[in-house]
This record gives structure tokens, C-alpha cells and sequence, in this order.
């Protein structure tokens, strides 16, 4: 015996009734059927008890007993819910110790049973989808039905189709989008939350004739339409119909109108889930990067899954950022948990990260000062998160693991490798200093990031995940296909084909899933050594002079002339400021790209900064005239001292001298004049 809301006393005297007692639920075994009896018979302290068999096989195997307090009997309605969960339990005390097995229950149950049934799936769904599947399944077969279609209002008193069943898509589009007041069936069905059972085409005319045109469209020639009723109001109808003309006796009708209105609680809990569910999934969609950039050193793929069971919406994120010197920041994480707020701190924590690359932190320095940010959201908040710095000149990527998958790397000759070394703790929960890897990557390589949802699952740990995923990339990344790609667009369609084909074979039943997934492959591409022109300086005044004849001469063999004159003039600049304001060693590289990259090297930690010079002042317009000849220009900090870099648009050739990116030569004149 199970019990709900009963004292001990009360549930003893419950559990002590025989036959001879004049109680209901004596009264309903003894009958086999419903039975009320009126005031407190068993001292429970209700004013009433309703109770149902439970049939099995061979008649009733147990009671179902609902007690009042002081509502009186249940109406119809209520009691024909009362004998759908009531057959719902029936069927499934089956095989427990104690009742006989049966094959199926009786006829006359049937239908009940599949109420119950109805009623368990309601329970569980989550999607108006969900319930529109529930009802399809469980509310045509019973009744001989073979259409449905659930029509909600929005906030402009238009119908919108929610869900259908044995409806062809031009038919349901005559339904959707249209005015509540221009469907006088509906108008009629939600104004007077009535039910209206229509058992003929001809009737349907007789009784809606500005409908008859709809009704002859229709493929169907019997109708229920039931209102949907949730949280006091009509908020849409729900229509049952056959493909042939039928009457509708009294308990079909009973019983259709108490399942509408369970379905119009479970389709409004549905829709302020969907309702949720989009706006999280819509900003989710606005926090991670629309496209990845297509930079000179790198070009990228990535997939991101949301969790298909659960709130659907988390924080993994990744991103790919360009640094100075061609060089790239590629970032993969993920907040612990599933909602809303994850979502938001995963925004929080990408917009940080974009904001410390732009410093040109490494990366154990960056995460850092990212823990400290996570720290200070709360204990509650933790994320894991993989930070690398890949060098195109070095063919190297320096990188730090908080808790995170280490990164997975293809060679060019198909060879596919893992670093095996312990993550420091997530973020928020690990104690600075992080340690920092380095790993050699060849020209034409592809390094693959993910989340644990990719590579983790109830079957299989983060181990065996990361090694399944070698193998799938052993299997499908060929040199010949995936290496060596000229073409950009070619490059990204390669890459977007990797994804895909990672994720059918990582998580072929995405259905099953209760985690984010997060992916990305990055193609990496090397500066070849003909781009790449570096000199020592002296540490004296002739360091000037020295530059930018090697730059005459280097520019000259680039063939890029037209930018020698802007390029003294930066250089010159840079290298004063080290003679005057730092210290040595001073090394001047040069690096040939999508634009023209100047770096000037010493041993000084001195922070450069612009000046607001008077117009009495000499000097302090230096890094003035660096902004006015430069696309942009700043510093990154070594173990050893610093670099100041510029970058200068390359020459457009196909627009002529007129065309040239570069300054001209009155805008030299003039910033020179200034400085």
C-alpha cells in the first residue's frame, strides 16, 4: 500500500479495511467500479473519499482512493480522470510480486489505459513539440482518430500551429498566422470555452457556413475541437478529427474534454520552456564569434552542440584572435554547468580574454589574471579553459591548460599527436602560477581543441575520448586533402567537412547527450624564411642610420620601394627611442605578410606611452607621428625586454600609383613637420 498525506494512525486504519466494511474503497473492489461515499468513514478527517479500481486480468487488483476536504464529490470530469490513471496503474501493477501476469488488459480498459499513458507522457514532455507527439501517439489511436492539429494564440490574437498530426503541410498553412476573429470555429471554441463536436462535413456547414470553404478544403469529416485551458485563460484549441463522418457518444466526449485540459496545462509549460530555450539559445549565439578571421598564419573551423537533454544552453566557447607579428591566440573553455548564467559568464570570460590577448600576455601570465576574475564571480563558478599563442616565424605554440582536454596536433604527413601532461585545476579554483607548455608545430599542421562534452560520456572517460578522437583524425585527416590547400575558401570548406565528419563519429546520437560539445580546428601556416629579414643594432646614435639602410636594401629586394620612405621615418623613430630611453641589445626584424611588419627589440622593460606635447616643447611627438604613418603599432614584453612593432598596409599594385595604400608623400611631409 502507498499513501500520500496520511498520518501513521490514519494509514494504519487504511491498511486494516476487509470486506464487510462500508468504505470506498470496499465498495469500489466489490463493484468493480467507481464509488463515492460522503463524511469521514475511516477518522481520516476528510469530508469524503472517491475511489477506483485498479483491474487487472481477472478483475480488480488493488484501489486507488482520492480523500476531500470539504469540495465534495469529484464532477465528471474529474472522475474520468480518475478512471484514466486509475487504468494507467492497473496495467502497470502487472508482474509485481503478488498479481497474476496478463496479456493485456480488457477491452473495456483499453482506452483508459492509453489515458494513463497519455497522462505519463504529458508529464514528461518538455517541447510543445513533445506534447504534440504525446498526443498524436496516445489520443488518436483509442478513439479511431487520424488528424490532430494544436493551434495556440500569440500576443496579436493570431493562431499559430504549434503541432499537427495527419495534416498535409498546405492545408495546415491556411491554419497558421491566421486572425482569431477570421476563424469562427475557434472564435467560437475559445470565447466559450466550450467543446464542440462536429460529426459531418454537412453539419460543420450548417453550423459554421463562413467556415464552409475551410471545411471543404479540409481532408477530414469529423471533428473534436476542444479548447485549451491553462492558468485561467483560453490560450488555444486543440482538434481531434477523422477521416470519416461519426458520432460521438457521452463518454468519448467526457473524456476528450478532460484531456484537453491536460494537454493545455502541459502545452503551456511547454511554450514558456521553448520560450526560455530560444532566448538562452539566441545568447548563447550572440556571445560566441558569427565567423572565425581568416589571418595570414592560421584559418579555422568550429562546431559548438548544445546539450539536447537539460537546460540546453551552457558556457563552452571558443575563439581565435590575431597578435602582433602574425601571430595568433586560439581559445577553446567551458563554464561549469547548464543555464542562462553559464551563458552569461561564458561571455564575461571570452570578452576578458580578448581584452588580456590584447596586452600580448603569455599564457600562463593571462590565465592569471582570468582566474582572479573567475575567483571573484563566486565559489560556485568554475571553468575550464585552453589557452595558446601559435608563431608563425618560430613553428611553435606556447600554451596553458586549466582543467581543460590538452590540444590534439596533425602533422603534415598525417601523423597525429597528444602531449600527455597534467592540467593545472579550473579556474577559480587553481592557485597561480600556471605552468606554461610549448609544442613544435610544423608548416601545415592542424591543431584540434575541444571540450570534455566532445570527447566525455556516461561509456567512456576524457582518456578514452581524446584517444578515439586520434584515431578518427588519423583515419580522415589526409595530407592530400587537408594540407597544402592554396585556396582559402577551399581551405575553410576542408575544415567545415573535418568538423562535421569529428562529430558523427565522436557523438553519432546527439539525442542522448547531456553536455555541450564544443570544437575547433585550426589550419597553421608558417612565415616561409624569404618573409622573415632581422639585424643587430649598435647601442650608440649610428643604430639610426644602420636601420634604415637595411631597409632601403631589404624593402628594395621585397620589391616593395614604395614604402621605404614610411618605413625609415617609423624606424627612425623607434630606434631614437631606444637609444635615448632604454637599453640594449637592439635588434631590428622586418616581416613580409599581408602588411609590412617593423619590430625594434631592446633589454628594457620601459612602457612606451604617447605624450601631449605644448607647442613650445622639442620633443615628445614621436609615438605621434608612429599612429599618424602606421595601420596600428604597439608593445609585447619578452623574459628579456621588449618589442615595439607597427604594422603598414602592403602597396595596392592592381589600383597604380594613385592606389597605393601606403602614405603619401605630403602625409609624410606634414607628420614629419609635426614631429
Amino acid at each position: 500500500m502507498g499513501t500520500d498525506g496520511l498520518t501513521l494512525a490514519s494509514a494504519q486504519a487504511w491498511a486494516e479495511l476487509h470486506g464487510e466494511q462500508d468504505a470506498a474503497p470496499v465498495g469500489a473492489v466489490r463493484r468493480g467500479a467507481y464509488v463515492w461515499v460522503d463524511g469521514d468513514s475511516l477518522g481520516t478527517g476528510a469530508s469524503g473519499t472517491a475511489a477506483v479500481p485498479l483491474l487487472g486480468a481477472d478483475g480488480p487488483v488493488g484501489v486507488l482512493s482520492v480523500l476531500t476536504a470539504g469540495s465534495g464529490e469529484p464532477d465528471e470530469v474529474q472522475r474520468s480522470f480518475l478512471r484514466a490513471v486509475a487504468a494507467w496503474a492497473g496495467a502497470r501493477l502487472h508482474g509485481l510480486p503478488g498479481t497474476p501476469p496478463a496479456p493485456g488488459p480488457p477491452a473495456g480498459a483499453e482506452r483508459s489505459i492509453r489515458m494513463g499513458e497519455l497522462t505519463a507522457a504529458l508529464a514528461e514532455a518538455v517541447t510543445a513539440q513533445d506534447v504534440a507527439q504525446a498526443v498524436a501517439e496516445h489520443v488518436l489511436p483509442p478513439f479511431g482518430a487520424d488528424g490532430m492539429a494544436m493551434q495556440v494564440l500569440d500576443e496579436r490574437n493570431r493562431l499559430l500551429v504549434v503541432g499537427s498530426a495527419g495534416y498535409p503541410q498546405d492545408f495546415l498553412r491556411l491554419l497558421d498566422g491566421v486572425g482569431l476573429a477570421d476563424n469562427a470555429t475557434v472564435h467560437d471554441v475559445v470565447r466559450t470555452r466550450t467543446p464542440r463536436f462536429i460529426e459531418s462535413k454537412a453539419e460543420y456547414s450548417r453550423r459554421y457556413p463562413t467556415m464552409s470553404v475551410l471545411g471543404e478544403a479540409s481532408p477530414k469529416e469529423a471533428w473534436a475541437f476542444l479548447p485549451m485551458i491553462a492558468s485561467g485563460r483560453a490560450m488555444g484549441l486543440c482538434t481531434v478529427s477523422f477521416s470519416e463522418p461519426r458520432p460521438f457518444s457521452h463518454e468519448e466526449r467526457t473524456l476528450l474534454t478532460a484531456l484537453s485540459g491536460l494537454v493545455g496545462q502541459s502545452l503551456e509549460r511547454a511554450r514558456l520552456y521553448d520560450l526560455e530555450h530560444a532566448r538562452a539559445r539566441e545568447l548563447q549565439r550572440g556571445l560566441l564569434p558569427r565567423t572565425l578571421p581568416r589571418l595570414p598564419a592560421a584559418c579555422a573551423a568550429a562546431r559548438y552542440l548544445p546539450a539536447s537533454r537539460g537546460e540546453g544552453v551552457g558556457g563552452d566557447w571558443y575563439d581565435m584572435i590575431p597578435l602582433s607579428a602574425d601571430r595568433v591566440a586560439i581559445v577553446i573553455g567551458d563554464v561549469m554547468g547548464h543555464g542562462i548564467a553559464e551563458a552569461a559568464t561564458m561571455g564575461r570570460l571570452r570578452t576578458a580574454v580578448r581584452t588580456l590577448a590584447d596586452l600580448d600576455l603569455a599564457p600562463d601570465e593571462l590565465f592569471g589574471r582570468l582566474n582572479d576574475l573567475v575567483s571573484e564571480l563566486g565559489e560556485d563558478f568554475y571553468a575550464t579553459c585552453l589557452y595558446a599563442v601559435f608563431d608563425p616565424v618560430a613553428h611553435a605554440c606556447s600554451y596553458a591548460l586549466a582543467g581543460h582536454p590538452p590540444p590534439v596536433i596533425v602533422h603534415p604527413d598525417g601523423t597525429v599527436y597528444s602531449p600527455a601532461l597534467a592540467a593545472d585545476p579550473p579556474l577559480g579554483a587553481a592557485q597561480p602560477p600556471f605552468t606554461a607548455h610549448q609544442l613544435h608545430v610544423p608548416d601545415e599542421s592542424l591543431l584540434v581543441l575541444c571540450t570534455d562534452g566532445l570527447v566525455e560520456s556516461a561509456t567512456q572517460d576524457v582518456e578514452q575520448g581524446l584517444a578515439y578522437l586520434r584515431r578518427v583524425l588519423t583515419q580522415v585527416a589526409s595530407p592530400t586533402t587537408y594540407f597544402q590547400v592554396t585556396d582559402e575558401d577551399d581551405d575553410v570548406r576542408h575544415l567545415e567537412e573535418l568538423c562535421d565528419t569529428v562529430v558523427s563519429a565522436l557523438l553519432p546520437d546527439r539525442g542522448q547527450t547531456n553536455d555541450d560539445a564544443g570544437l575547433l580546428i585550426v589550419h597553421t601556416r608558417c612565415t616561409a624564411p624569404h618573409d622573415v629579414a632581422c639585424c643587430d643594432l649598435p647601442e650608440d646614435p649610428r643604430a639610426a642610420g644602420q636601420a634604415r639602410e637595411y631597409i632601403r636594401e631589404q624593402l628594395a629586394a621585397w620589391g616593395l620601394a614604395d614604402l621605404v620612405l614610411t618605413t625609415e621615418l617609423l624606424v627612425s623613430e623607434l630606434v631614437g627611442n631606444v637609444v635615448r630611453h632604454a637599453r640594449g641589445p637592439v635588434r631590428l626584424r622586418l616581416l613580409r605578410s599581408r602588411s609590412l611588419i617593423c619590430e625594434v627589440y631592446d633589454g628594457s622593460l620601459t612602457t612606451p606611452r604617447i605624450r601631449h606635447a605644448d607647442y613650445t616643447d622639442e620633443g615628445g611627438r614621436g609615438l605621434q607621428l608612429v599612429t599618424a604613418l602606421s595601420r596600428r603599432w604597439g608593445a609585447r614584453y619578452l623574459h628579456d625586454g621588449k618589442c615595439i612593432w607597427t604594422e603598414q598596409e602592403l602597396p595596392d599594385r592592381e589600383a597604380g600609383d594613385g592606389g597605393s595604400a601606403a602614405p603619401g608623400r605630403a602625409a609624410i611631409s606634414s607628420a614629419a613637420a609635426a614631429g
